[in-house]
C-alpha cells in the first residue's frame, strides 16, 4: 500500500500534537472548541508548519480556520507549498 502524500502530512501533523499534548487527536476535530489548545500553543504550531514544511505563514492566512483542525491545517500547507512552486516557474 502507498501512502499519500496528503496522508503524510496529516499523519506527522497528529504525531507532533500527540507528542505535544499528550492527547490522541483526530484529523477533523476542532482543537480550539475542544479547548485543547491555547492561542500561545497555536503560535508553537504555526511556527513548527514554518520550520517543517518550509513555508511561510503570514497575512490572512493567520486566520483561526487554517489550525482549527489537523486536515485544515494539512491543507494550508499544501496550498502554501503549490504557491511557492508556481513562483519559482
Amino acid at each position: 500500500m502507498t501512502v499519500s502524500p496528503e496522508s503524510t502530512t496529516e499523519q506527522e501533523l497528529l504525531d507532533f500534537l500527540h507528542s505535544r499534548t499528550k492527547k490522541v487527536w483526530q484529523e477533523d476535530a476542532d482543537l480550539f472548541a475542544s479547548g485543547g489548545l491555547s492561542s500561545l500553543f497555536a503560535m508553537e504550531i504555526v511556527v513548527h508548519l514554518e520550520k517543517r514544511y518550509g513555508v511561510s505563514v503570514r497575512g490572512k492566512d493567520l486566520r483561526l480556520d487554517n489550525f482549527r483542525t489537523v486536515r485544515s491545517m494539512a491543507s494550508l500547507v499544501r496550498r502554501l507549498q503549490g504557491a511557492y512552486g508556481d513562483a519559482g516557474e
